[in-house]
């Protein structure tokens, strides 16, 4: 979705071998972080998961689906098109995007 102009910019952090990158646009807020089955930074699925929010609502964040993907490249272009989803849903639906209906069941 090339439309979408977002720019990822890798967050700086005081924990070595983290790779997390960020991005906000329309009011939401995407994350790319990759994830490895063992060794240093985050652990998990081996590959790139993204993931979005709402910033204005204290919710918890939403995996983007196709989590984990292979390249930074494909986790951003998966947040891009999420983004074009969420900004047309939010037009044509009046209650808020990440009401509970959206929200995963370990989020609070």
């Amino acid at each position: 979705m090339s439309g979408v102009a977002m720019q990822f910019v890798r967050v700086i952090s005081r924990v070595e071998d983290m790779e997390i990158w960020s991005a906000n646009k329309n009011g939401f807020s995407f994350v790319i972080s990759y994830e490895s089955h063992s060794g240093p930074g985050l652990q998990g699925r081996a590959g790139f998961v993204a993931s979005w929010r709402p910033i204005y609502e204290n919710r918890c964040a939403i995996k983007v689906g196709g989590s984990p993907f292979k390249s930074f490249t494909e986790a951003e272009e998966a947040c891009k098109a999420m983004l074009g989803y969420l900004t047309i849903s939010a037009r044509s639906v009046s209650k808020p995007l990440g009401a509970a209906s959206a929200r995963p069941a370990d989020c609070p």
